[in-house]
């Protein structure tokens, strides 16, 4: 008994000498243990922050140009569209007086009609007002469009012939193409005797879906321009200008405001809107082309 006792005492000492001893080191070259998430995180991270640094900065956007800016004639341009089922092949710009236009021709044969302005205006408006389109010698659909300024965003509204609906498009006409000696930088703002005109006026920023009325009203008084701004929307409580705030005319109706303007420059305002669940205060930009200006029906 007592040998056997022995015996299980010296196997058992054995197994634990066995257990404690250390382990063999992995030969150079064998893979390591798997890194663990957190530092695989970690180096994502320092990766990702190293390109980004690396990124080239954003473009800036090309400055508005307006039909005053622009010698008569007719020019190729290019236009982007916010929507791949409606792609422009071809576009020419004609500039006549203070009026530029464009005539655009489709990849395909989906729409009968265009409307400046968004689907929701479409709607409330008359058929008139629609731009339907003319088939070219080559099957193509085209359509004669009125363009309000090169290199901002143009709503316009195109009637599906299938789904019989009305579809919000977003469209830039790029001044790109057009020769840099056909375009001056600015334009002179002319001096003018007081009295009442009308003068086309252009607005960028917001969602796109607000426009203002054009032309508008101009009051000219001692030299300086106060301009009548009807918005297509009766919600704006208020609209800043160079840090003074200018409330509606009136109540009811589309929201109407006087402010003083600037002719032939990009002017920053920004309105106040409660159509949304809170009041918001939007940016946008105003232009006021004096090329447009004609005296008001009296």
């Amino acid at each position: 008994m007592k040998k056997s006792h022995i015996l299980l005492a010296a196997l058992l000492a054995c197994i634990l000498a066995a257990g404690c001893s250390p382990k063999t080191p992995a030969p150079e070259g064998a893979p390591s243990a798997p890194v663990s998430s957190a530092e695989s995180a970690n180096e994502s991270g320092a990766d990702a922050s190293s390109e980004s640094e690396s990124q080239p900065a954003e473009e800036e956007k090309p400055e508005p140009v307006y039909a005053s800016q622009i010698k008569e004639g007719t020019y190729k341009i290019e236009v982007s569209s916010s929507s791949s089922m409606f792609r422009i092949v071809d576009a020419q710009l004609t500039v006549a007086g203070a009026e530029m236009s464009a005539l655009l021709t489709l990849s395909g044969t989906g729409y009968e009609k265009l409307y400046p302005g968004t689907a929701e205006q479409a709607l409330a408006d008359t058929d008139e007002k629609c731009i339907y389109f003319v088939e070219n010698e080559e099957g193509k659909y085209t359509y004669q469009v009125p363009v309000p300024a090169l290199n901002v965003e143009v709503d316009c509204a195109a009637w599906s012939i299938r789904k019989e609906q009305w579809y919000d498009r977003t469209l830039v006409f790029q001044s790109d193409l057009i020769p840099q000696e056909a375009v001056s930088e600015s334009v002179s703002c002319p001096t003018l005797p007081d009295g009442q005109y009308t003068v086309q006026v252009t607005l960028a920023g917001g969602t796109g879906r607000t426009s203002v009325e054009s032309p508008a009203v101009l009051r000219i008084e001692g030299g300086k321009a106060v301009a009548t701004l009807v918005w297509s929307s009766p919600y704006y409580e208020f609209m800043k200008v160079d840090g003074t705030t200018y409330n509606p005319l009136g109540e009811g109706g589309n929201s109407t405001f006087e402010i003083p303007v600037t002719l032939d420059e990009d002017m920053a305002v920004s309105a106040q809107t409660v159509a949304m669940s809170q009041p918001h205060e939007i940016e946008y930009t105003l232009h006021f082309d004096s090329a447009t200006l004609e005296p008001a029906a009296q």
